[in-house]
């Protein structure tokens, strides 16, 4: 049977929505999937849009409704919840998966049945969003420019806001404290480990180590072994970080979980429309050699969420026609090097 399909799962949250509308208007028919038959409903008959319910835990029920689905889109975060489960349904289905995750575990389950999928003829490529496809692709460049590098790290500026679900993402990461690659391996680091001085594309701030999901990633696509990844913050927040990282795991009671999930649910809801067209971002990277020879990269793309929107669209639309094979990608693997500056509102990645 040939498949044409392709599915949103989640598609009633904050950056689903804006993928099913966005590609409402590019006359392409998504299915609406979720758990929530009001939220999902309301949304389909909003859009004109074909709609599923289902639980990603009921494996038997989520392939039976990946059956007739060539791709499925993956929106419902935190991804730790519901990615292994619909990759499972994926392999049985024979369904190509994406997702715009930055959580680096699932970047790491997805790659451990990386075999599992060759052998179904499956893609598995998750992180089809920010701040994965401009950053691999950044990473993806400087090792091209300098394939001796030891040393990698990226990092990005931008004022996008948190969408409820990066918001739950964030919290639940908490307790998980700072991450980076050492020797090939992701390693467990204290909260704002590590400090310097970046110019990400708009002049020189102070930064701290984040535990990005390029931390994965970036390994994948370039072999690199060491890799860290950065945010702006000033001293203050990163000395804060520092001193709470003894008291991390704290936040990962149940209690504290609930509680701040409750406060995102009341008082987060995303940018609007108008605050996206407003808001840049600048990505930033850095490769180093054992000589000590360096090599930078920057790019500006579109706000977080517009590159979220169509970087997924991008790879549903390379995906309905792919005739590859199967495995683990990364965004830089699958769709190419230099895809980001295929999508609205993104520049050319420049290196010096």
């Amino acid at each position: 049977m040939t498949k044409n399909k392709w599915m949103i799962y989640g598609a009633n949250g904050y950056t689903g929505h804006l993928i099913a509308s966005q590609a409402a208007s590019q006359g392409m028919t998504p299915i609406l999937a979720g758990r929530n038959p009001g939220a999902i409903h309301a949304l389909g008959t909003l859009l004109g849009l074909e709609c599923r319910i289902f639980d990603p835990q009921q494996q038997d029920q989520t392939a039976n409704a990946l059956l007739d689905v060539a791709v499925i889109t993956n929106c419902a975060g935190p991804f730790s919840a519901t990615s292994a489960a619909i990759i499972s349904a994926c392999l049985t289905s024979k369904t190509h998966y994406v997702d715009i995750t930055g959580e680096i575990s699932v970047f790491e389950g997805a790659f451990a049945r990386d075999r599992q999928a060759r052998e179904a003829g499956v893609v598995l490529c998750p992180g089809v969003g920010f701040d994965v496809i401009p950053t691999d692709c950044i990473a993806a460049c400087l090792h091209q420019a300098m394939p001796d590098a030891t040393h990698l790290a990226l990092g990005f500026e931008t004022a996008s806001g948190l969408s409820p679900g990066t918001a739950k993402t964030t919290i639940e990461g908490l307790s998980l404290g700072g991450k980076i690659r050492r020797a090939g391996i992701v390693t467990d680091v204290p909260l704002g480990y590590k400090r310097r001085q970046i110019d990400f594309g708009r002049g020189t701030k102070a930064a701290v180590t984040i535990p990005w999901g390029d931390v994965s990633t970036a390994y994948h696509s370039t072999g690199i072994g060491n890799i860290e990844v950065y945010l702006p913050a000033p001293s203050a927040v990163a000395i804060s970080m520092a001193l709470l990282s003894p008291i991390r795991k704290l936040f990962g009671l149940n209690v504290i979980q609930n509680g701040l999930k409750g406060l995102v649910e009341k008082f987060i809801k995303g940018p609007t429309e108008i605050q996206r067209q407003n808001l840049r971002t600048w990505v930033w990277g850095e490769v180093r050699n054992a000589t000590g020879e360096v090599k930078t990269a920057q790019l500006q793309t579109a706000n977080g969420y517009d590159v979220t929107v169509h970087g997924a669209l991008h790879a549903v639309q390379y995906l309905l026609e792919y005739q590859g094979d199967g495995g683990y990608f990364t965004p830089s693997r699958l769709l190419g090097e230099r895809v980001i500056e295929q999508l609205p509102g993104s520049g050319k990645i420049t290196i010096s």
